[in-house]
């Protein structure tokens, strides 16, 4: 029996819309188990601060020969996988580092994947571990450090209601940063200077911010308010306009080093809690320029800059050719 074309195209068809139908039956069969997936969105008109922890850090930093009681390399890694989550998110008001966390703060009328918990604290916190990983080598390849397993980050996301909450949550985890940085300024130099660490724990038990800084001073010269600020205050980023030392002006995911706990931090950045807050001043780089962050950003845009360049001047000679 001999088909025409048409006739042969009609029953491909045919077979293909039974085929289908077939399948979307199946399908719409096992559908209801959508029915079990729960979405929780996020409170609206309130602050979002989804925060990042290490889990198991203390073995991490072990098994990677962090150094103690701070790492700066380890922090700085840090603050790039910090940088890459502001990068993604222009919703994030404010980030804040220290140690193995950060915080990473999302303005009152973010909108971002409408407001889902589930879906904004999992794609935050990997993209915070992939980016973590991925700038490994950039950090640690001048030490000779190899990634010996892949690090984790849990995350949660916490709403505050008011400005002052926000502020007061900020304040707490800088806060943290001084208690953590002194303990560990004054246990780890007594552990250098001969004590165990149970007896460098007994030593400093009970005792105050003010008998730790004695310690530090009288036993060791060291001063505790010298000490670099980013093991002090932590780090704080901030998306800015900015004019670097070649005098270009670009905007810039920028370092902070601030006691953000002060009114005159917030004063002197009203973006952060205001979007509509206009400031003119450009914001000067000055020694900042220098930190990776900052580093890596300006790299990324001479690369890019350097490709277009190419890529024009590839389209001149083809038109050129051409004519």
């Amino acid at each position: 029996m001999q088909f025409s074309f048409p006739s042969i195209l009609k029953h491909i068809l045919k077979r293909t819309a039974r085929s289908l139908h077939s399948s979307t039956m199946a399908l719409s069969r096992f559908e209801y188990v959508k029915q079990f997936e729960q979405e929780e969105k996020l409170l609206p008109n309130s602050w979002i601060v989804v925060r990042i922890d290490g889990k198991g850090f203390h073995r991490f930093c072990n098994v990677h020969s962090f150094s103690k009681p701070n790492d700066l390399d380890a922090l700085q890694l840090m603050n790039l996988a910090g940088m890459t989550v502001l990068q993604e998110f222009n919703e994030i008001a404010i980030g804040y580092g220290q140690s193995d966390e950060y915080s990473f703060v999302f303005r009152r009328e973010a909108s971002v994947y409408q407001r889902r918990r589930d879906k904004l604290v999992s794609y935050v916190a990997s993209l915070f571990t992939s980016a973590y990983m991925f700038h490994w080598k950039r950090i640690f390849d001048g030490r000779s450090i190899a990634m010996r397993y892949p690090p984790s980050f849990d995350a949660r996301a916490v709403l505050y209601p008011t400005d002052e909450n926000l502020r007061d949550y900020l304040s707490w985890r800088q806060a943290d940063v001084h208690v953590n940085n002194l303990y560990n300024t004054t246990f780890w130099n007594l552990v250098a200077s001969g004590l165990s660490n149970s007896d460098a724990e007994k030593r400093l038990q009970g005792t105050l911010a003010s008998d730790k800084n004695e310690i530090l001073f009288s036993q060791f010269g060291i001063n505790y308010n010298n000490e670099p600020v980013i093991y002090r205050k932590g780090t704080i980023l901030l998306p800015k306009s900015v004019v670097s030392s070649e005098g270009k002006k670009q905007r810039l995911i920028v370092p902070i080093f601030e006691d953000l706990i002060s009114d005159a931090f917030w004063a002197k950045h009203p973006e952060i809690l205001d979007k509509k807050a206009k400031t003119d001043e450009l914001y000067d780089l000055g020694e900042n320029e220098a930190q990776p962050v900052v580093r890596y950003q300006l790299e990324v845009q001479e690369r890019r800059k350097a490709g277009m360049n190419k890529a024009e001047t590839g389209n001149r000679l083809l038109a050129t050719d051409h004519s």
